[in-house]
C-alpha cells in the first residue's frame, strides 16, 4: 500500500486514522506538534505547517503518495477568532501548495459540517432537511468560515493540479475512549449528550465514530482517481445522537427547523451521507446504540 502522511496525527480523529491506515497496510507518517501519535505510525515528526517552508520540507522529506490533512484548531471559540481563522486557512493553503508543487498524487482536506451555519446565536433555519452537500453554506464564526475557506482552497488548487483532491465534512467526531466516558470536545460525556438533548441539539444531533471516519477516508483515497477533482463529502453516522426522533426534538429545541423536520422520523439523522454511499460505497457501521452500551 502507499505511504500516507497524516497531519494532526495526535488528534481525536488523527489517532484513529493512523491506526486504521496502518492496519490496512499503509506506511503512515504522522505529523503533529503535540504528542500522542499512535505507535502504529512508521515515523512521526513535530512540525509547524503554518510555516510554508516547513510544509515543503515535510512533503519533500517523506515523499508521500497521499496526504490526509486533519491538522487544525479543532473547535470553535477555543482560541481567539483571528488565531483560529489564520491558523486553519494557512494550514490548508500551505499543505495544498506543498503537496501540489511536489507532485503528491492524492490529497484529502478535512472540513466541517459547521460551514452550513447551524447554531447561529440569533437563529438559523435550514433550506431543507436532511442536510447534504448541495445545501447553502452560511458560516457565522471564524472556525466555520476557516473550514469553508479550506474547502475552497482545495478546490482552487484542484482546478489546475494533477493531484487528486477532495474535502470531507466529518460530523461530531467521537474517539473510541469517549464511548467509555472520557470527556468530549465540550467537556461533557457522550452519555450526557444523550441524557440532555439540548447539548447535542447545538450540532443538530450529528456524530461520527472516529473509526468510521477513518474507514471513509480509506474508501475515499481508493476512489479519488475516478472522481471529479475537488469533491466535498459529508460523513456522519446513520442515525441521530438522540433517543427520540428528530421530528420531535428539533421543533422543540430549534423551532426554526419545524417546517423541515417532519421527515426525520425514527432514528434518521439531520445530515445525509448518501453522496459518500453512492460515490464511495461507504456507510458508517457504528452507532451510539452499539458503542455506548450502558445507554441501552
Amino acid at each position: 500500500m502507499s505511504r500516507t502522511l497524516v497531519t494532526g496525527s495526535a488528534g481525536r480523529l488523527g489517532r484513529s486514522v493512523v491506526t486504521a491506515f496502518a492496519a490496512a497496510g499503509h506506511e503512515v507518517i504522522g505529523i503533529d506538534a503535540a504528542p500522542g501519535t499512535p505507535p502504529e505510525a512508521a515515523a512521526c515528526l513535530p512540525a509547524d505547517l503554518t510555516d510554508l517552508g516547513e510544509a515543503y520540507e515535510v512533503i519533500a522529506r517523506f515523499r508521500p503518495e497521499a496526504v490526509i490533512h486533519l491538522a487544525a484548531i479543532a473547535t470553535p471559540f477555543s482560541r481567539s477568532d483571528g488565531v483560529t481563522f489564520r491558523t486553519n486557512t494557512q494550514l490548508a493553503f500551505n499543505v495544498c501548495q506543498a503537496a501540489t508543487a511536489l507532485g503528491v498524487p492524492k490529497l484529502v482536506v478535512a472540513s466541517s459540517p459547521t460551514v452550513i451555519g447551524y447554531g447561529k446565536p440569533d437563529g438559523w433555519s435550514p433550506t431543507y432537511l436532511p442536510l447534504d452537500e448541495d445545501h447553502p453554506a452560511q458560516p457565522w464564526n471564524a472556525y466555520s468560515l476557516s473550514k469553508l475557506v479550506a474547502e475552497q482552497t482545495m478546490q482552487t488548487f484542484a482546478r489546475t493540479s494533477e493531484t487528486r483532491m477532495a474535502a470531507v465534512r466529518p460530523c461530531y467526531v467521537v474517539a473510541p475512549e469517549e464511548w467509555e466516558g472520557a470527556p468530549t470536545q465540550q467537556g461533557h460525556t457522550m452519555a450526557e449528550r444523550l441524557d440532555r438533548p439540548e447539548l447535542a441539539a447545538v450540532s443538530l444531533f450529528n456524530y461520527l465514530d472516529a473509526r468510521d471516519a477513518a474507514d471513509m477516508l480509506l474508501a475515499l483515497l481508493s476512489k479519488l482517481p475516478e472522481l471529479p477533482n475537488g469533491e466535498v463529502f459529508f460523513a456522519g453516522a446513520a442515525d441521530a445522537l438522540a433517543r427520540d426522533p428528530l421530528s420531535e426534538l428539533l421543533p422543540r429545541l430549534i423551532p426554526a427547523t419545524a417546517p423541515f423536520a417532519a421527515g426525520l422520523t425514527g432514528s434518521a439523522p439531520a445530515f445525509s451521507s448518501a453522496k459518500a454511499e453512492r460515490m464511495l460505497g461507504w456507510q458508517a457501521k457504528r452507532s451510539w446504540r452499539t458503542e455506548l452500551k450502558e445507554s441501552l
